[in-house]
């Protein structure tokens, strides 16, 4: 049976926090062994200092960004962009957030998730002799779906896919290309008690001990699509325009 509670009691970040005594204090002993932690990932920026002046949050946007996917003008005169940031995550606003902040600063991502994971792991198995796994998380749109959900950006000590190729389903057949996402899966699912407006920014998931395991497990970085293999690199009208471009380039000049 999986279990899903948000951890009461975790008090403001501020830069410098020791988030693995503030987590442990919070689970009061409660932890177990096959336990995985889901952390937003705006804590742990905020402990790591992520915090920057910007009077512009689209200036912090361009700053942070490394390729426009699409960018498009909303009905009150400003812009939505999708863009890649620096961990190479495609998302709107490169991950930049605004909101919860003092006036005139915006909180980036993480400088590395996949670390800031490992190191909450390794803190909270040491202090407290369990062997959690602990899943760094964001809040990222979808592709040709509404809303937002809560994925992993940032995982150590646990499986972050649960490979089922080469197995086969309820009927027989085998399995070819199944590979669930179990990391953005748990990370959507500890959503659902730590809420958006409760100041609960950190989950516990209990039933997947199986996902649990050694920190040199491959982290959330393994989850983001390599580019050649991207099929939807480019917003539609992006992909038309480079491809009309590319197209006038190689026709015949007239006369």
């Amino acid at each position: 049976m999986l279990q899903a509670w948000a951890l009461e009691g975790i008090p403001e970040i501020t830069a410098g926090a020791d988030l693995v005594s503030l987590i442990a204090d919070a689970a009061a002993g409660a932890l177990a062994d096959g336990d995985i932690l889901v952390v937003t990932s705006k804590i742990v920026s905020k402990a790591e200092g992520r915090t920057v002046a910007a009077d512009d949050r689209e200036d912090a946007i361009t700053a942070e960004t490394v390729r426009v996917v699409a960018s498009r003008q909303t009905p009150n005169g400003g812009t939505t962009r999708i863009v890649q940031n620096r961990l190479g995550i495609v998302s709107a606003a490169a991950g930049v957030d605004a909101s919860n902040t003092p006036h005139g600063t915006v909180l980036l991502l993480p400088m590395d998730p996949d670390a800031s994971a490992r190191a909450l792991a390794t803190g909270l198995r040491s202090l407290l002799g369990v062997e959690v796994g602990v899943i760094v998380s964001d809040t990222l749109g979808r592709a040709w779906r509404e809303g937002q959900t809560d994925s992993a950006i940032g995982a150590a000590g646990l499986h972050v896919f649960e490979d089922l190729r080469g197995g086969t389903d309820a009927e027989g057949r085998a399995l070819v290309v199944t590979m669930p996402c179990v990391a953005d899966e748990i990370a959507a699912a500890a959503d659902l008690v730590k809420g958006k407006t409760s100041r609960r920014p950190v989950a516990v998931v209990r039933g997947r001990a199986d996902l649990v395991g050694s920190l040199d497990l491959p982290g959330a970085r393994s989850i983001v699509r390599p580019l050649e293999r991207d099929m939807f690199r480019l917003g539609a009208d992006e992909a038309y325009a480079e491809g009309f471009a590319a197209g006038t380039a190689l026709s015949p000049s007239g006369p």
